[in-house]
This record gives C-alpha cells, sequence and structure tokens, in this order.
C-alpha cells in the first residue's frame, strides 16, 4: 500500500535520489520540500512533489515517481496532494516548468504559458533561473476552479 503524506527533513536522502535517478534536477530542492509530499511504500519513499510558495503564487517542483510505479496513477496522486497543500497555504495559482511531462500534465488541468507570462515572483525562482533558466515549458492551473 502507497501512502502520501507530507515530507519532512528525513525524507531529503530518498527524495534527492528519486530525483537523482529520474535525471531531475536538484537546485533548491531542500528549500522546497519545507512543503512538499512523498509517497511511502513498505517504510521507502517512492515519490514526491513539493510546493514553493509565493503569496497568492506557487510553484510545483520536483514531482517525482519511482520508476516501478510510474504509470499506476501514483504522480497524479502527488500532485493532487501538492495541490491541496497550495492550498492550505493560500495560493491560487500554481506554476511548473517541464521539460519531460509536457503532455501529461495538461492531463491534470495545466495549461501551457509563454515562459515571460510567469508572475516576477516565479520567474525569480531558483527553478526558473537554475534548473530550467533557458528550457522548461512554463505551466499553470487555477487552483480555485476559475480556469
Amino acid at each position: 500500500m502507497v501512502v502520501v503524506r507530507a515530507s519532512g527533513p528525513a525524507d531529503l536522502p530518498a527524495v534527492r535520489v528519486l530525483l537523482t535517478d529520474a535525471s531531475l534536477p536538484l537546485d533548491g530542492v531542500d528549500e522546497a520540500f519545507g512543503h512538499g509530499v512523498v509517497a511511502e511504500s513498505s517504510g521507502e519513499v517512492v515519490g514526491a512533489a513539493a510546493i514553493e510558495p509565493y503569496g497568492a503564487d506557487g510553484l510545483l517542483r520536483s514531482v517525482v515517481v519511482a520508476s516501478s510505479l510510474r504509470r499506476s496513477g501514483l504522480g497524479r496522486s502527488l500532485v493532487g496532494a501538492a495541490e491541496d497543500a497550495a492550498r492550505a497555504l493560500g495560493i491560487r495559482d500554481l506554476y511548473l516548468l517541464t521539460e519531460t511531462a509536457i503532455d501529461w500534465f495538461p492531463r491534470l488541468g495545466y495549461t501551457p504559458l509563454a515562459r515571460d507570462a510567469a508572475p516576477a515572483t516565479i520567474a525569480a525562482s531558483v527553478e526558473f533561473t537554475v534548473s530550467c533558466k533557458d528550457t522548461g515549458v512554463l505551466m499553470h492551473r487555477r487552483l480555485d476552479g476559475r480556469g
């Protein structure tokens, strides 16, 4: 059984391994997982997602699932739990940058945007300025149901 729960500092080494195995960036990961979720199975972290809050805007990042559990619906569960965490933080607009899941995130309600459409706070994030400085598709989802 897989359980999705809030992440804690003890989860960071396992999260880093998952991200490295998936060839995803580690820049700013420790700080981002101050508001993250992990999926755990038999005491092992098998998935993760983090939220960086910037007032009413937030950045969804580091969404990762162990290769053995991909296509199981776990990614969808992690994003849903991260969105719930974002709402609890007062975030109304959630953004992300992706190079590898451009076709997947729209199935979860995210729409592509031009990179220059990012709010200044998101555009100044580590994810935007270091990890995906020149690459990555910007996507957005309104969390209050207004599109």
